[in-house]
This record gives structure tokens, sequence and C-alpha cells, in this order.
């Protein structure tokens, strides 16, 4: 039987506490505001967030902040004069009536509790929700709302914050696939399982390297045996610094795009026998190699540098003593993987539960 999800448990303990007391309200508020029935008391102050706060493109990250987004959209309507009739008579009824104001106060934290998920969602720009993976002529897209449009592949930009399954997860590239470029075509997965074994022994595999091949391994075990496979974030392998171009410069071993800041970290294996090896030096001065080291190490770390600048991403390099045991560096992974989006009262809650 799966775990039950402590953050929901505790946002719907929270609910029904709101819910309570906001009933226990009620009739002081329906006497107060000449309202007749909680329908039309809800029907003046519930589902107007969305004519008072721009929820397509906000990030909304507390109930305080929900409500303060609220009161200033509110206050514009009353400036701009447009519906100036209904929205100016629930302000002068909120002026009046103490237990009103009170009421609608938890209402919106109610309401913001119950969007929490879309409402306090980062979205990643245009340009981030596109990526592409892989090796030359083995390369596949991942993106969020993909849609093929002239010959070639593109978000569907209104649809990204509608976007149900957490950005980059085991979630995400089984509601989207993955994108096969100039061809509307895509690999689609049934199952957690199918993705696994394409992730291992199609994309990780034709890298050659024995040590991607244990992380993977490692990675595919983790995701089998948790419990909540669809939320875990993708371990993205062979990430294309210049995605379709066809004489790209880079690419990285392994990427994890965290859920919830939408943070990507890299992890770049770097055995000394392919990255920092010297060949051919018989008969050179010792000047001359170590110039030739010195190119090698500033080209590695330009890379490092170039993905930070252009893909904000932070790279963790991994060297051959690091490499002697790939379960220790698999579980510095491990904290990027665990998915995490509770907020600060819920967190609470959870901490409160278990101590009783």
């Amino acid at each position: 039987m799966a775990k039950r999800d402590p953050e929901k448990t505790a946002r719907n303990k929270i609910d029904k506490q709101m819910s309570a007391t906001l009933k226990q309200m009620l009739p002081a508020v329906l006497a107060a505001t000449g309202f007749d029935s909680e329908y039309s008391l809800h029907g003046k102050i519930g589902g107007k967030f969305a004519d008072y706060i721009d929820i397509r493109d906000a990030v909304i990250h507390s109930q305080e902040h929900f409500i303060s987004l609220w009161l200033q959209g509110y206050k514009k309507k009353l400036e701009s004069g447009s519906g100036f009739g209904n929205a100016y008579e629930t302000y002068d009824l909120l002026c009046q009536h103490q237990v009103f104001k009170d009421y609608l106060f938890l209402f919106l934290r109610r309401t913001y509790l119950r969007n929490y998920d879309a409402l306090s969602k980062i979205r990643p720009t245009i340009s981030e929700a596109e990526i592409w993976i892989g090796q030359q002529n083995a390369n596949y897209g991942l993106l969020i709302t993909p849609r093929y449009v002239n010959g070639e592949w593109e978000n569907d930009k209104s649809e990204i914050r509608h976007f149900k399954p957490k950005y980059w997860s085991i979630g995400h590239v089984l509601e989207t696939g993955l994108l096969i470029p100039d061809k509307n075509e895509k690999i689609e997965f049934n199952s957690v399982e199918e993705y696994l074994k394409f992730f291992k022994y199609v994309i990780v595999r034709n890298s050659g390297s024995k040590y991607e091949m244990e992380i993977a391994e490692l990675y595919s075990d983790y995701v089998t045996n948790s419990p909540n496979q669809l939320e875990i974030p993708l371990l993205i392998p062979e990430y294309r610094y210049d995605g379709l171009q066809k004489q790209h410069k880079y690419r990285l071993d392994f990427t994890i795009i965290e859920s919830k800041d939408l943070n990507k970290i890299g992890f770049e294996l770097s055995p000394w026998s392919s990255h920092g090896y010297l060949k051919k030096i018989k008969g050179l001065t010792q000047k001359v190699i170590n110039e030739m080291a010195s190119d090698n190490f500033e080209k590695e770390m330009k890379k490092h540098k170039d993905y930070f600048k252009r893909h904000g991403i932070f790279i963790m390099i991994y060297t051959d003593s690091d490499l002697s045991n790939t379960d220790t560096l698999f579980e510095d992974m491990k904290q990027y993987l665990i998915p995490s989006n509770i907020g600060s009262q819920l967190q609470f809650h959870i901490f409160e539960d278990f101590f009783k």
C-alpha cells in the first residue's frame, strides 16, 4: 500500500479546521452584511481572485502573499471604476463589519490552500521550458507542453502553467514522452519501468561510460523502490549545451532540475583516463607537458563556467577517487531527488503530528 502524502494530509487537516471556523462565523456574517445565504456571500467574494491577481505569471509563496496581492488588485479595481458598484459594495461592508473582514481573510487563506499547487508552482521561462539530451543522431527533446508546428517542436506557452506533473519529474516524461527532432514523432512510455529501461539501455548505455551505467542502475533502483515515483526529479542524461545545434559544444553527464525551485545541479564524472590523460608526450619537455595539462584543465573549467552562465547549472565534479565508489556518489545525488514542496505552515503541522 502506498504511503500517505504527508503534505496533502496536513493540507486537508488545515482545510477542515478553516472550514469549521468559517461555518461558525457564517451566521454572524450573514446577519451583519445582509446576504441571505452562504451561496450569495461566496458569490460576492469567492472566485474573484483571478480578477484581482495575475495568476498566469504570479508565483505566490504564502497565504499572506496571496491576501496582499488580492488586496492590491481589489484596490486597483476600486480606483479604476471598472465594476465599481459591486466592488465598492463589498468594500463598504468590509469597512463596517470586522466579522466580515475576518471571514474574508480566512476565506482567502483557505482559497490559497486549496489552490496551493498551482499558485505556488514556480514556472520555467520559455527558454528554460525546452531541453535536448543525448548524443548526435541519438538526441531527444524534453518539453513541457510540446506541439509540432512548421516542422519543429515548440511549447504551447499558454498551457505551461496548467501542466499537472511536477516539472522535469518522472511524471513529466511519462506525460510528454521524448521528442524526435525535426519529426512529428515521439517516444512514449506507458510505465515508469518502460522509461527506466530506455533511460539505462538506450541513452546512458550509448555514452559508453561504466560509471554512468552504475549511476543509472542506482537511480533506477531508487525510483523503483520509491512510494511516489512520479514526483521524483529526472536524472537527466547528456544535457546538451547547444540544444539542437549539430555542432554543439558540450554535454553534461547528468543533470537534476529540482521541482520546487527549478534549481539545476549538474554532475560531471571526470575520470583521469578521459578528462586528464595526456597522450603522445614522449620526447616533450616538462614545460610543454605542463602547458598541455594547463590547456586541458582550462578547457574543462570553461565548460563548467559556460554552463553556469548560460543555463544556470551549478556543476559538481567527481574524479577518480570519487568514482571508486559510485554508491557514495549517488548519496550526493539523492538529496536533490527527494520531492519537496511543503510550505512552512504545512511543515509545522507535519512536525506537530510527529509528536502525537
